[in-house]
């Protein structure tokens, strides 16, 4: 990895940290309001300052990291194994499976991203939860086509016909042979989406579909910073801060990946 990528991945090791390990980082709850300490400025006391209804604003990007990271997390792997098990399926089971998956592939791309993502969550309701789910809908197209592609190139590999010779079925082809040297790409893939996931997920908080108040989040927070920019600017541009950080880290990363995986292809 280039020396210039590690101070990158030392901000993915640390966001990773304080999803998983928040109290680690403060001890401030980031739900407790303080109405003497309304708006305060950064300082001593409070290194990000304080928020609309006096609440540390360090605490809640801390404690936003979990939520703002897991949904974007989420939709990732739910994307990924629902696309790969379309992309084999569809690669694997015949002509007629091929074209009804690839037709109905389709038909989720033909659906304007947003308003497909608005769909799902008005059918299950506003969370984290139908938020990852929405987001995952929309990128099933994506996975299963990278993974289709690949299960049809490795098919034809050598080592591949050589196990069909050696009397070992499909399924255990696909499992021990097609799926490992499938993964390179799908999971490149994968990291280079996440920085997308990142944006949307907090596109979805900021519309009031992510989390439920008072639970912090950066897109949240950054609605909640856009009456107050006449009269405080740290709402909002901390929150920012943190988004566009977890963003260039992970798409940095990503992009590092996908041209190392993009290298070892034959």
């Amino acid at each position: 990895m280039p020396r210039s990528l590690w101070p990158w991945t030392a901000v993915l090791v640390l966001l990773a940290a304080m999803a998983a390990f928040p109290s680690l980082f403060t001890g401030a709850d980031p739900d407790a309001a303080d109405l003497e300490a309304v708006l305060r400025p950064p300082g001593a006391e409070h290194w990000l300052g304080t928020d609309q209804n006096g609440r540390d604003l360090y605490a809640r990007i801390v404690y936003g990291a979990r939520p703002s990271l897991l949904i974007g997390t989420g939709a990732v792997l739910l994307a990924l194994v629902a696309g790969v098990a379309v992309g084999v399926a569809a690669a694997q089971l015949g002509r007629i499976a091929d074209q009804v998956l690839s037709r109905s592939l389709d038909v989720i791309l033909s659906v304007p991203g947003l308003l497909l993502v608005f769909l799902v969550v008005a059918v299950l309701g506003p969370g984290s939860g139908s938020a990852a789910v929405g987001l995952a809908v929309v990128s099933v197209p994506g996975f299963a086509r990278v993974a289709r592609a690949e299960v049809i190139r490795l098919r034809a590999a050598q080592y591949v016909e050589a196990a069909h010779g050696f009397g070992w079925s499909r399924a255990q082809v696909v499992a021990r042979h097609v799926l490992p040297n499938a993964a390179g790409p799908v999971l490149a893939l994968a990291t280079v989406s996440l920085g997308a996931m990142i944006v949307a997920s907090s596109s979805l908080s900021f519309v009031g579909l992510g989390p439920r108040p008072p639970t912090a989040e950066w897109g949240a927070m950054l609605a909640d910073s856009r009456e107050l920019l006449a009269l405080a600017w740290w709402p909002g541009v901390f929150p920012g801060i943190a988004i566009t950080v977890a963003v260039l880290a992970v798409t940095l990363v990503g992009q590092h990946l996908n041209r190392r995986v993009e290298r070892r292809l034959p």
